[in-house]
């Protein structure tokens, strides 16, 4: 859960409420099911996207049960892709917990994430508004189109486009989803839902870009896995973009500007060394900083109450979890 941002007794309550109905979803179901979704879930994760969605839900007196309901299956949608994505990655650590590809058969793993996403579909429905139903699915094939551009054509890709593309369809467009299906579950004006759609957008891109950088000057214990696991995977990420705008002589940077990975692990280790102390890594916050700027913008809309201050707080934290 998050440890730096001061939660509210009744949000907290809700929270609690949204990580039992998560463990219930395997009721029912086999044994094993019920084994691998306790792991994932005891592996910890911020828990930010139930967070938002409940806080919106407080400034515009949303009702509590779609709420919680919307609030689980946003989070065992989450959850279900990180499944996907660590078996697709072949990551065996995930906040310092094993993964589940590292335990069980590759097919054990996409049938388990294959239920995660049913149960989080079941749950959306649960919600009973339609249009909240059809921005669920439509965010879900987002997801999985970019998880397959991310397979067959972002490898080694030094396009600022493909990043900002692949950034918005991996984390940023379940944000927007969170925020405008709280908006619209909630009976916001269209002002209120535009303005709370872009929030989500704005936040969720910042969110991946520290996520991104953390991947570079994270500390691996509290990151929980290797850094530089981006690089290694031929995924360029926003930090060595900039790096490359400034270091465009270097080797590496030559080879991935004729379109070749870098895959020696000397060199690798190198480049990250580099990117550590240049001024990439504070172009990075800064562009990290531009959204979270962005995000909190929206919020105008909405009177100065303390549950806007807590959404704007909590658009700070993104930043601040690395300084």
């Amino acid at each position: 859960m998050i440890s730096t941002f001061q939660i509210p007794t009744n949000i907290q309550l809700k929270l609690n409420q949204v990580e039992i109905k998560m463990l219930l979803q395997t009721d029912g179901y086999h044994a094993d099911l019920k084994a691998a979704l306790e792991v994932l879930l005891s592996s910890g994760g911020k828990r930010i996207r139930p967070l938002i969605i409940l806080l919106i839900g407080e400034l515009l007196n949303g009702p509590e049960n779609e709420l919680i309901n919307l609030a689980t299956a946003i989070e065992l949608l989450h959850t279900a892709t990180l499944v996907h994505d660590d078996l697709i990655d072949g990551a065996f650590l995930r906040r310092g917990v094993p993964t589940l590809n590292s335990q069980w058969s590759p097919a054990a793993t996409v049938l388990t994430g294959d239920f995660l996403f049913a149960r989080s579909a079941s749950l959306a429905a649960d919600t009973n508004h339609n249009d909240v139903i059809k921005l669920f699915s439509r965010t879900l094939s987002v997801i999985v189109n970019g998880e397959v551009n991310q397979l067959f054509n972002s490898r080694c890709n030094t396009s600022k486009e493909d990043y900002f593309q692949r950034i918005y369809a991996k984390t940023a467009s379940l944000f927007e989803t969170s925020t405008l299906s709280a908006a619209l579950l909630s009976g916001a004006s269209k002002v209120e839902e535009d303005a709370l759609k872009k929030f989500g957008y704005s936040l969720g891109m910042a969110f991946q870009i520290i996520d991104d950088l953390l991947d570079y000057i994270g500390d691996e214990e509290k990151v929980g896995k290797p850094v530089g696991g981006d690089l290694r995977q031929g995924l360029i990420t926003l930090p060595m973009l900039y790096y490359m705008e400034l270091h465009p002589d270097d080797p590496a940077i030559m080879k991935l500007l004729n379109h070749k990975c870098i895959t020696e692990e000397n060199e690798i280790r190198r480049v990250i060394s580099e990117i550590k102390v240049s001024d990439a890594i504070e172009k990075t916050i800064n562009a990290a900083k531009d959204f979270v700027f962005e995000a909190k913008n929206c919020l105008d809309v909405f009177e100065d109450e303390e549950d806007k201050q807590l959404l704007s707080s909590l658009a700070s934290f993104t930043i601040d979890r690395t300084l």
